[in-house]
């Protein structure tokens, strides 16, 4: 209706001067007009060129004051001709009504202000502040002066209406045609091509961007961890299993049963299937002789070990679960020195914030040989991190369930100036090793940190939700910069293992 009743005017006028005057003319929205002139544009049927005209609009106050009359009249009309107290025509007229009202009357010489009385000076006056708001209500023009007034006391403020004056263009037509996209077989047979407006080519155009995979930040730092190890000798230890018994996450690397770890408010516990079905039962057997009274020079824990407590299924804590699978798998055979590495994700029963998740990636290495020592570890931690960037290392004394001596690792970050703690590490426990069946004279030094830390650090992300999870900007997944060595890591503890 609006298309027509704008080509169907220019066909016998030559101007829309004005499409606001036009739209109520024709009764039709000037927000559909406006539509309808922008597209005609477009397609040049018609030439637009802008209107701009500023009006004024009454503010919240200056509506107020159109309907009620102005403070001054407020206040001038609430004062009998013997005068008031000004408590009294403050509780009369209201807090503001007065403040306002006491200024302007004053100043406008309509009352006398005594020290506690008010009273009137004159008989009779005007509100001429509400007349000429009423007045710009209506659309009525005021002279400067008055406009001036009204804005300085905040009654009024500018409103710009935008609209356009129209005339034809050079493809005008009282009627648009809808131009052809493509040229079918129906059009060549029947002729009909000939009668056909094609919409011209636009050879400047792009095409619909190619789409494809993109890797995640993560996947990308993964592999970096991996090459390292790979240049290091490691092989990857297969760590698809996501479901543990507690057996094999806790009880094989000798954390004792009452620990806090294996509590539920910090370790995903499954319903179904509840238990696990089959585990090495002489090697059990010997798990449960060294918690419960120790051997090989150690006293144990000296509890009730419980079985039922060993069976349960879980979400694993940590990949060490798998390490203490592929170490009970070793001893199974003539030994032989091996050294193994894994990176994939592990599960925490965490209260979710900027930097702890529900489930995050943990890498770990081991190194199983004989005679091994805690300046092995030393060393090979040295190779490690320098590989990651990080070349000034210091180790502090600290207590794991599975590993002694323990370490906590530390490196210089040049970015703070100062030692941040950067990962974990020991030697495996002989009351973890012996049971499996692993020869006296064989050690294991390992080390442990997370994947998500130096990720966030490289890529600039403050918070893991943004990383990783149902949150994650997949621009951000498809715009990621290759990942590159010289890893930093900041003092901010646990998200790692």
């Amino acid at each position: 209706m609006a298309e027509e009743a704008v080509l169907g005017y220019l066909e016998h006028n030559e101007l829309i001067k004005d499409s606001g005057e036009f739209a109520v003319e024709k009764g039709i929205s000037h927000d559909e007009i406006v539509n309808v002139i922008k597209s005609l544009n477009g397609y040049k049927y018609v030439i637009a060129k802008d209107i701009k005209k500023e009006k004024w609009q009454l503010t919240a106050e200056g509506q107020a004051y159109a309907a009620n009359g102005s403070p001054e009249f407020q206040l001038f009309t609430a004062i009998p001709p013997e005068g008031i107290s000004k408590a009294d025509l403050q509780k009369k007229v209201g807090d503001s009504v007065f403040k306002i009202g006491c200024q302007q009357a004053n100043k406008n010489k309509w009352v006398e202000m005594g020290k506690t009385q008010v009273s009137r000076k004159v008989e009779h006056v005007d509100d001429n502040v509400k007349a000429m708001l009423v007045k710009i209500k209506d659309g009525e023009a005021l002279n400067q002066e008055d406009i001036d007034a009204l804005k300085r006391r905040k009654l009024i403020s500018p409103q710009t209406w935008k609209g356009y004056s129209v005339i034809k263009g050079p493809d005008y037509a009282p009627k648009r045609k809808k131009p052809a996209t493509d040229l079918t077989r129906e059009n060549l047979s029947s002729g009909e091509w000939k009668e056909l407006e094609f919409k011209k080519y636009n050879f400047s155009a792009k095409g619909f961007p190619t789409e494809g995979g993109y890797l995640h930040p993560l996947l990308k730092v993964k592999r970096q961890m991996q090459m390292i190890f790979l240049q290091m000798g490691f092989e990857e230890m297969p760590t698809n299993n996501y479901v543990e018994s507690s057996f094999w996450n806790f009880d094989a690397l000798f954390q004792p049963q009452q620990h806090p770890a294996r509590d539920s408010h910090d370790t995903f516990f499954l319903k179904e299937p509840s238990t696990t079905r089959t585990l090495p039962e002489d090697y059990v057997a010997r798990v449960k002789q060294i918690h419960e009274s120790g051997g090989h020079g150690s006293r144990g824990y000296k509890y009730d070990w419980k079985r039922e407590e060993s069976n349960k299924n879980l979400l694993r804590t940590h990949t060490t679960a798998v390490s203490s699978r592929m170490l009970y798998a070793l001893a199974q055979k003539p030994f032989v020195p091996k050294k193994y590495y894994s990176v994939d994700r592990v599960f925490r029963n965490e209260a979710v914030d900027r930097t702890h998740l529900a489930e995050f990636h943990q890498i770990e290495g081991l190194i199983c040989d004989r005679g091994l020592s805690l300046g092995d570890l030393q060393g090979v931690l040295q190779d490690f991190f320098s590989r990651l960037g990080m070349t000034k290392l210091r180790f502090k004394p600290a207590y794991n369930p599975y590993t002694e001596p323990s370490m906590e690792i530390f490196g210089y970050h040049e970015g703070f100036k100062k030692w941040v703690e950067v990962g974990n590490s020991g030697m495996f426990r002989p009351e973890m090793l012996l049971p499996m069946g692993l020869p006296e004279d064989v050690r294991v030094i390992a080390w442990g940190l997370s994947l998500e830390r130096p990720t966030m650090i490289l890529y600039g992300i403050d918070n893991i939700r943004d990383l990783f999870g149902h949150k994650v900007d997949l621009g951000l997944i498809k715009s990621n910069p290759i990942c590159r060595i010289g890893l930093q890591y900041q003092p901010d503890d646990e998200v790692s293992d």
